[in-house]
């Protein structure tokens, strides 16, 4: 394949794309949108919206049913999930229990959660010097700490949460991250294609492990791709130069939790939450969504949920194009996405979510 990178996005090797055909994208509105299969290979989309969540939960018991996840599974090629979960809606044990992420990433089986994070051309940067910043952090989405979402052991005086790494679970991680560094053109600083392996080996033997792991995916992909490099960094040290040298990063790994920290801090030097998006890849089924939250204090709040910074869960939708091999489409979203961006951010315009996705459309009609 080409070594082309989209700015901001990702590349996935070509048996990545829509390996289930022709596409019918799922939309879980608070929930999502689902790009549903079918046979016609006309290369078209048909949307099915569902609306699942915190209110289902209240209402069910479930944020999701099990046939619901069947047919996610089972029926469409991809989902494009919108923000979901409410502080209030809660487990016994205090974990939130309107959100969708758990029971997707595991029932799907989406173990690796893309997270682009980049510069938008026009609009400074939060950093001194406003660096270019283009980079994707590779989070493994089945294992390690959150492994123990529902399992954790406890009583009055403690609690023990335990974090699982698999050999099997980081090798697929690893060569995805070694995947998508293929399709990119490097750090921004010096235009060298890295891997960098994120974890905290020199504390925790389940991420010595990881490293390990780490290692022998990296010699296997140096036979046929010498020119990446394979390096590693602690995670602490990996926060501290996301601030202050981010445009040495091109791809980095790491385990779930680490990887979920790491994305919104680099989320916070490129524009904010409101953003950046993300993609959930297994090796069959996909979704895609903003990496920002439900946000129910903006709901509440005197600017009302028409404040909100639409860019996320578009480009997720742009996210979702790529996988799909819809890549000319998927440009042309992030090229509306960064115009509109440029337009009314980059002047200082406010703007509102219905302004900015208005916006966005005229451009895509427009191009």
């Amino acid at each position: 394949m080409a070594k082309t990178r989209k700015r901001g996005g990702y590349a996935g090797t070509p048996d990545r794309a829509h390996p289930r055909g022709r596409h019918r994208p799922r939309d879980h509105r608070g929930g999502g949108h689902g790009a549903r299969r079918g046979g016609s290979g006309s290369g078209t989309a048909r949307l099915a919206p569902h609306r699942r969540g915190a209110d289902t939960f209240r209402r069910t018991g479930s944020a999701l049913s099990p046939a619901d996840l069947a047919r996610i599974r089972g029926e469409f090629a991809a989902t494009l999930k919108g923000p979901v979960g409410l502080p209030e809606v809660r487990h016994p044990d205090g974990t939130e229990a309107g959100v969708l992420g758990g029971i997707l990433r595991t029932g799907l089986d989406a173990y690796a959660n893309v997270r682009p994070v980049a510069t938008t051309p026009g609009i400074p940067g939060a950093l001194a010097g406003s660096p270019r910043i283009d980079y994707v952090i590779v989070r493994e989405n089945t294992e390690g700490l959150y492994a123990s979402r529902g399992r954790g052991v406890g009583n009055e005086h403690a609690h023990v949460d335990q974090l699982l790494v698999t050999r099997a679970g980081t090798e697929r991680i690893v060569r995805r991250a070694f995947e998508i560094a293929v399709g990119r053109s490097g750090a921004p600083a010096d235009g060298v294609r890295r891997v960098t392996c994120v974890d905290k080996a020199n504390v925790l033997p389940s991420l010595a492990f990881f490293r390990r792991v780490f290692n022998e995916v990296a010699a296997e992909f140096r036979l046929s791709h010498p020119d990446i490099v394979a390096e590693h960094r602690y995670v602490d040290a990996c926060a501290a130069e996301l601030i202050t040298n981010p445009g040495r990063y091109d791809v980095l790994v790491t385990e779930n939790l680490l990887g979920d920290i790491l994305s919104d801090i680099g989320a916070a030097t490129v524009g904010g939450l409101g953003t950046c998006p993300s993609g959930n890849l297994g090796d069959g089924a996909a979704y895609f969504e903003p990496v920002h939250g439900s946000a129910p204090d903006l709901a509440a709040s005197a600017a009302g949920p028409d404040a909100a910074n639409p860019s996320a869960q578009i480009r997720s939708g742009a996210m979702l194009l790529d996988h799909l091999g819809e890549r000319a489409a998927a440009d042309r979203v992030r090229a509306a996405v960064d115009a509109v961006a440029a337009e009314l951010i980059g002047h200082g315009e406010g703007f509102s979510c219905a302004a900015f996705a208005g916006r966005a459309a005229e451009h895509l009609r427009a191009g």
